[in-house]
């Protein structure tokens, strides 16, 4: 059901398929592999459903803990490959934002003062390559998250007027699964305390297959 990168008693890294769900499928799906239905599966951090990619899950509570603690330190290092339509104005950048989540819609926006549920959002991009289709130009980005809101890199795109290919919830008119991938975690292991780096690439297929990747 997924490919396994590493794993060890502490923790399982393995590439997430599309349409399973970071928390209870993916949680069933690692329980079913360990042959223990009651298994210990720490969730670290959290994939949309319909996005594929790299993910670490911790097999202890020690690790969980510790990978959390990570996470809140900055020194988690969580990156993404994305297919945007047009391009950044400048090649790299960073864009900070508030993000209100309307958990009724399942949606999140960009609103410009902060009130109860808004929370700052930042990530940083690079533009790795841009080619023009018929219907305009797209762009292949490399996004490193320095906040994991929900939605948060498919809504600070949109807001800017460059929504992920495939990704209609946010403004997309291009049939196509969501443009997005996880493409690599780099953290420190828990027990070893050797800093970790795991990659992987998006199929190639539309839109990554218009990159040379």
């Amino acid at each position: 059901m997924f490919n396994i990168l590493f794993e060890d008693k502490n923790l399982i890294v393995l590439i997430k398929p599309v349409g399973v769900s970071s928390e209870d499928g993916m949680v069933a799906a690692i329980r079913e592999h360990l042959g223990n239905a009651d298994a210990y599966v720490g969730i670290i951090h959290r994939l949309d459903t319909a996005v594929s990619g790299v993910m670490v899950y911790a097999k202890t509570k020690i690790a969980a803990a510790d990978l959390s603690r990570q996470i809140q330190d900055g020194v988690f290092i969580k990156k993404y490959l994305a297919v945007v339509s047009g391009s950044p104005e400048k090649n790299n950048g960073r864009y900070e934002d508030l993000l209100f989540k309307d958990s009724s819609k399942n949606k999140s926006f960009v609103v410009k003062r902060e009130r109860k549920g808004v929370k700052k959002a930042v990530l940083d991009y690079e533009t790795l390559s841009k080619t023009t289709l018929d219907n305009g130009e797209i762009s292949l980005l490399k996004i490193r998250l320095h906040t994991g809101r929900t939605h948060q890199i498919r809504v600070q795109f949109s807001h800017r007027k460059m929504c992920l290919l495939g990704d209609k919830k946010y403004g997309s008119r291009f049939d196509c699964p969501i443009a997005l991938f996880s493409h690599s975690l780099t953290f420190t292991h828990p027990e070893a305390e050797e800093e970790m780096c795991f990659t992987a690439l998006p199929e190639k297929t539309f839109p990554f297959n218009k990159f040379e990747i």
